[in-house]
């Protein structure tokens, strides 16, 4: 029997990545490069149009894991329910935690959604659910935001990926997407693109290459399928990142002290700051993720480091977005996968509470000092103008410029559109 004959998807899937590390000399890229079936796309509708359709040319997508306290953040309240820190006011006309003190200078150029609403009340489905608007499914990946807009709109970059993720691995990212749509996993900012670098010298490179290609031949011959394909183009892209111009992107070596400090000298902000520099070179949608918002224990404590952490980090992107030129093209979102319950329990802290929590957004066609919808006076459910997952992304993709009514077939035939046929928050559009 042929050996093709007998190679199953697993084997398939371990020799084109065996072969790129013992060619390439590197693990970039390594591990995302998982369910590469590609998908068909649905006859292209008229694209949409209205208020802030497309004004975002780049996302940068905050995802607080664990479970933000809305209360304590974005949405205070006074009496029983209020946090550790009373409320405090804001450069608008609207109260912020007692947490978000530079935040709150900031107040004016933000848009905040109090009347967001998950069935999700569990750490991992939840954020499977706020990136990509679907259930997780045994049977299929969804794609996040990142991976529509490539589909959509192609590659932001000639060298550098489309979708970047920084401080931790993709949890999903291309979906049913070709690989190639993947995001790319900077684990530390401050390290950067690891392994970017080649062991070999470009001469050795080469001939690596097509001894690569020459040995892989018959096999791409002989299966061609969307999955073998997808892997082709992963690996060129993979050598295209190598050889870009572009890399000190990636690098924050030569970013000031003084604005390094502004940001925080943690993992948070400095993602933040890796993400305006990602920006900057025109790479179009970059998740930074910070844990440590799972405070069932005592919050006071918690919010003292997290929160200080975000504040500080969300204001000193803002601010230095706007100052080069970039926050009217850019939409800065903010989200968790649900808030947290207005009681403290006995040890101090909330727990899980998906019924009602908030998002934030800002630039990209976005009005400023706004909030859209509110929750009860306790914090504990959606008082007006509710706001699905699905509606928050379709918002999401509307400010991209993305056909969110329109229906992509999945491999498996069937039919997905952006954010799950949520509709666009209008209101939140200047």
């Amino acid at each position: 029997m042929n050996l093709h004959n007998q190679l199953d998807s697993i084997t398939r899937r371990a020799f084109c990545e065996r072969w790129a590390t013992a060619a390439l000399g590197v693990t970039v890229l390594h591990g995302t490069a998982r369910n590469v079936l590609a998908a068909e796309a649905a006859t292209a509708a008229v694209p949409a149009s209205g208020p802030g359709f497309g004004k975002a040319k780049n996302v940068i997508f905050l995802q607080m894991i664990g479970g933000m306290t809305h209360i304590d953040t974005l949405d205070p309240k006074d009496g029983p329910t209020q946090g550790p820190k009373a409320p405090i006011k804001t450069k608008a006309d609207f109260q912020l935690g007692g947490t978000m003190e530079n935040l709150a200078k900031r107040a004016d150029s933000i848009s905040i959604i109090r009347s967001m609403s998950s069935k999700t009340g569990v750490h991992a489905a939840g954020q499977y659910v706020i990136r990509s608007g679907y259930e997780q499914r045994g049977t299929i990946k969804h794609p996040n935001i990142g991976a529509w807009a490539q589909h959509f709109k192609g590659g932001s970059h000639k060298t550098l990926p489309s979708n970047v993720c920084i401080n931790r691995q993709p949890q999903n990212g291309n979906g049913f997407f070709p690989s190639s749509f993947a995001p790319l996993p900077i684990l530390d900012p401050d390290v950067g693109l690891q392994y970017s670098q080649s062991d070999a010298s470009p001469d050795v490179l080469s001939k690596r290459l097509a001894m690569l290609d020459k040995l892989d031949a018959g096999f791409r011959e002989r299966f061609q399928t969307a999955g073998v394909k997808s892997y082709t183009q992963f690996y060129e892209k993979t050598v295209s990142i190598m050889s870009s111009t572009d890399l000190e992107a990636f690098s924050l070596a030569d970013e000031a002290d003084a604005l390094k400090d502004k940001y925080g000298r943690n993992k948070f902000g400095q993602g933040c700051l890796l993400a305006r520099r990602l920006v900057e070179k025109g790479i179009r949608y970059i998740e930074v993720a910070k844990g440590g918002w799972d405070m069932h224990n005592n919050i006071e404590e918690a919010l003292e480091e997290h929160g200080a952490e975000l504040d500080v980090a969300l204001a000193a992107l803002l601010e230095d977005l706007q100052a080069r030129g970039l926050l009217d093209s850019t939409l800065v979102v903010l989200c968790s996968e649900f808030g947290r319950g207005p009681k403290l329990n006995g040890n101090g802290g909330r727990d899980h509470h998906p019924k009602v929590f908030s998002t934030l957004l800002a630039g990209g066609g976005i009005k400023g000092g706004f909030v859209y919808g509110s929750s009860d006076k306790e914090g504990m459910a959606v008082a007006d103008k509710q706001v699905s997952i699905q509606d928050f992304l379709s918002t999401i993709g509307w400010s991209l410029g993305l056909p969110v009514d329109e229906v992509v077939m999945s491999p498996s035939n069937r039919p997905f559109t952006v954010g799950d046929k949520g509709k666009p928050v209008m209101d939140v559009f200047a």
